[in-house]
């Protein structure tokens, strides 16, 4: 279970890697990203950034998984300069599988609905 500082320090970055994102970020590849969820370790050494696109094609995914690499260098220095910790996080981007699951949840429940 992660330590309230853990959890009020990975909303932030959230927020502010939102931010960063849709303002300071100008590569095409990363403006239809939504960050979901930030998990840090207890030491605030590395964060986990998960992503969600809107566009399905696997194409797209691709594109925006490069966009985040090429970017995170930006978006780890004005992290730096908008955050008061010590030392700033390392970042690494993983796309978040729940909204597709979430859909294929709601495509079964549909299907069996029609069924009855």
């Amino acid at each position: 279970m992660p330590q309230y500082r853990d959890r009020r320090v990975a909303q932030e970055i959230q927020r502010e890697i939102n931010d960063i994102l849709k303002k300071r970020v100008k590569d095409p590849r990363v403006q239809n990203i939504n960050i979901t969820d930030v998990q840090v370790t207890g030491d605030l050494q590395q964060a986990n950034v998960y992503y969600s696109i809107l566009s399905d094609k696997a194409s797209d995914a691709q594109r925006a998984e490069e966009g985040l690499e090429k970017a995170k260098g930006i978006i780890r220095k004005e992290l730096g300069s908008r955050l008061s910790i010590y030392k700033t996080p390392e970042l690494f981007f993983e796309k978040d599988a729940s909204v597709q699951y979430g859909d294929h949840i709601d495509q079964l429940l549909r299907q069996l609905h029609e069924k009855e």
